[in-house]
């Protein structure tokens, strides 16, 4: 977690957690939702108040508000619908208070005051138990749909890439695409609703969107060529729009397809196997400190910070003398300053990073640092953004590795005094035991 910034006094650093670049944004749940687009109506546990399914917010704001309960962890639930219907008969027969905790607020006011809330959660074995036969249930179902889609030959659809047309089973389709054009879904035996998922792909594509980074692009053309010379013919993993669509994610309740890969994989570890000549890292891609310019090679961050802002991140490392570590601390404190909107300069406050950019440039504080007093602080050893690859490209200075090949060089070597050795050998316990051993034969 980032420390507050030591300058300001009255709790303006907004920055309480590492931000994350915008591909890969926080916010995002870790648990898929996999309850299917329904007409179905989602009825209240103690009233006749009723709503459709893709408006479950609406009945679960009722619910707290008219009704203070709370359901944890809603998107665990397989089948919302029959989930509400099994309560909904289960407190006609019995008092709330006999399956919820109850949660007291405002414990210090007076008692007319007091509020008392009802929490419904898989903590209470019945519970428990309704949801995993619930998903059960969607698993059965899920699997009866799997095996019909492998089984139907009447599947027609054409490539999204070359328009070629197929026919029969939908194999045929999804091995053309990875074959021919790179991209590949999985395998067909682990995808579900195959025809949903492909129109899911196919709108996107229609209206100029990568699939992988999601970004839109203003005609077709362009976003062929971004998608072949970005290598983004692929879908992205962190969107759980997809995960419906994938069997894993039905297997186990409340665990993502990531969790259940990661405990396989622990399985198949084999301590004995060393050999890593197919390993391909992900490269990875540094932001530039001043707009969102982006690029998977270090040299063309820093050509882009140089030529594009006067911003020369070596020169600073060079004229300053700056140590790794305070050379990650720079970066942070930067990072910080424009995030918040603040010249990391004079320290002078904008309302916005367009309008502290416009300073920066027009003052000519680009290449202008305060005190080092100011960022070299214990505070922005912590990464602004967790995923910050441009860390990742610091170095040690020339200097500073010269200095540690002489402190080695100035290291002492103290001789071994071997004055008593004869002595010690004619009085040790093992010749004592060779004479011993001597005397006897």
């Amino acid at each position: 977690m980032a420390a507050s910034d030591p300058n300001k006094s009255s709790g303006e650093d907004s920055i309480l957690e590492p931000l994350c670049f915008p591909e890969q944004q926080p916010g995002s749940s870790s648990t898929p939702s996999l309850q299917r687009p329904s007409a179905e109506m989602l009825v209240c546990l103690f009233c006749s108040e009723s709503v459709p399914l893709l408006q479950k917010d609406l009945l679960l704001k009722h619910l707290l508000l008219d009704h203070k309960l709370v359901i944890a962890d809603i998107k665990l639930i397989a089948d919302l619908p029959k989930y509400m219907l099994y309560w909904k008969g289960r407190f006609l027969e019995q008092p709330v208070t006999d399956f919820c905790s109850v949660i007291k607020t405002n414990s210090t006011s007076p008692v007319e005051k007091q509020e008392h809330y009802f929490l419904l959660c898989d903590v209470l074995p019945e519970d428990r138990l309704l949801r995993e036969k619930l998903q059960q249930k969607r698993l059965e179902e899920v699997l009866e749909q799997q095996q019909m889609e492998r089984d139907d030959h009447s599947f027609h659809r054409p490539c999204m890439f070359c328009s070629e047309d197929f026919t029969g089973n939908r194999s045929s389709l999804l091995n053309h695409m990875a074959r021919e054009h790179s991209f590949s879904i999985g395998l067909p035996d682990n995808i579900v609703y195959c025809n949903e998922f492909l129109d899911t792909l196919q709108n996107k594509l229609d209206s100029l969107q990568c699939l992988y980074c999601e970004k839109i692009f203003r005609d077709k053309t362009t976003l062929k060529d971004h998608m072949r010379k970005k290598a983004h013919r692929r879908i992205n993993a962190n969107n759980r729009e997809y995960d419906r669509f994938y069997i894993i994610n039905y297997l186990e309740l409340g665990k993502t397809w990531e969790e259940v890969q990661s405990e396989d994989d622990r399985e198949m570890v084999d301590d004995d196997d060393e050999d890593w000549s197919d390993w391909r890292a992900h490269p990875v891609s540094a932001v530039c400190l001043f707009c969102d310019q982006q690029s998977e090679t270090m040299d063309q961050i820093y050509t882009h910070m140089k030529e594009s802002h006067g911003f020369d991140l070596h020169k600073l490392k060079t004229d300053m003398n700056l140590r790794f570590y305070q050379q990650v601390k720079l970066v942070n404190f930067i990072r910080r300053q424009i995030h918040q909107s603040r010249c990391y300069s004079c320290q002078e406050k904008f309302d916005s990073r367009d309008e502290v950019l416009h300073h920066i440039v027009s003052k000519d504080h680009i290449m202008t640092l305060p005190e080092m007093s100011v960022w070299d602080q214990p505070q922005y050893y912590f990464p602004t953004y967790e995923n910050d690859a441009l860390l990742c490209t610091l170095s040690e200075s020339e200097e500073d590795d010269g200095d540690e090949t002489k402190r080695r060089e100035d290291i002492p070597v103290i001789a071994e005094d071997v004055s008593n050795l004869r002595a010690l050998k004619e009085t040790s316990v093992l010749n004592q035991l060779l004479k011993n051993r001597g005397s006897c034969s």
